[in-house]
């Protein structure tokens, strides 16, 4: 069962969450899920041949990594969480302020995984160059940024999102359907996140997360509307904290609206 949005309203702290996950030497979804995600992005954005004007990334949350690799191939990226406080947090990172979250050692891995084109500032640089608005979303609405008019875009990324405030499978089709409004005809779908999950822990605050399973995300996307172009699965090797968060596989998926 996934959380109400008011929990998320109230209780989800983004601070904690990315102390959580993703703090230097310690994050739990650093090492295996951080590698899996970076290297299929990196991928898709290099020989995968996914670029254009604009991506749109849903769900952002308080985390920058999903977009490193984006930003060496899109000219402008949106980003859109539905908290407020995921937002204030975003912006820190985009308007360099000191209590910014310190991504510094996720953004020499992607320099790495590119061949270490740039240092880290400069990548950061460019990243923030693109970035050219922080929106307000909502996936349970049918336009999800109304009153606001997103422009169809070429690609539309959702990193460890969806399963939050879909309760079904059945909100999950109409969430995807609705999007297929955002995207281009041809345009890019990828989706990146855990299978098999019921929960998540951020700190000590508890929220539940839709359980997906392969078979049936795969359904999902198909009568939405859209083409799986690539789909990968990865099992989880780490078991050790099953009770911060117990998804057991990693995916990622690749799917086109159709032309």
């Amino acid at each position: 069962m996934t959380a109400p949005q008011q929990a998320y309203i109230d209780d989800f702290d983004p601070i904690e969450y990315l102390q959580t996950y993703y703090a230097a030497g310690e994050g739990m979804l650093l090492g295996e899920w951080t590698d899996f995600a970076l290297r299929y992005l990196h991928e898709t954005f290099t020989i995968g041949g996914v670029k254009g004007d604009t991506l749109l990334d849903f769900g952002t949350g308080p985390s920058i990594y999903q977009l490193l690799s984006a930003c060496e191939v899109f000219d402008k990226i949106i980003v859109s969480d539905f908290l407020e406080q995921n937002r204030a947090e975003f912006q820190k990172w985009l308007k360099k302020d000191p209590d910014a979250f310190d991504w510094t050692h996720i953004i020499k891995h992607v320099c790495e995984l590119e061949g270490n084109r740039e240092d880290p500032e400069k990548k950061a640089e460019k990243l923030r160059n693109k970035v050219k608005e922080v929106l307000k979303c909502d996936a349970l609405k049918k336009k999800p940024y109304d009153p606001v008019v997103v422009p169809p875009v070429d690609c539309l990324l959702s990193c460890l999102c969806l399963e939050c405030p879909c309760k079904d499978i059945k909100t999950l089709c109409e969430v995807l359907n609705n999007f297929q409004s955002l995207i281009k005809p041809g345009g890019h779908l990828l989706l990146l996140s855990g299978l098999n999950a019921t929960f998540y822990y951020v700190g000590k605050t508890y929220f539940g997360a839709l359980t997906t399973r392969k078979e049936e995300l795969e359904m999902t996307i198909k009568v939405a509307g859209y083409n799986i172009e690539k789909a990968v699965y990865v099992p989880r090797a780490d078991k050790s904290r099953m009770d911060v968060a117990d998804h057991d596989t990693f995916y990622f998926i690749h799917a086109r609206k159709p032309l």
